[in-house]
């Protein structure tokens, strides 16, 4: 999967590893800030219990 998006990206490679980057920054940006949060309802972590 990783091989073919980067045979996929334009320009030499420097570019194509800028790109690359860039790519990873974007999509872990979109997870902190867009999935994560909209998933933490459903995900019961702060849910503690200690039973006896």
């Amino acid at each position: 999967m990783y091989g073919w998006i980067y045979r996929h990206l334009p320009g030499p490679t420097p570019v194509r590893a800028l790109l690359a980057l860039l790519l990873v920054v974007v999509v872990v940006t979109l997870l902190l800030f867009v999935v994560f949060p909209a998933i933490e309802p459903f995900v019961p972590l702060n849910d503690v219990t200690v039973q006896r």
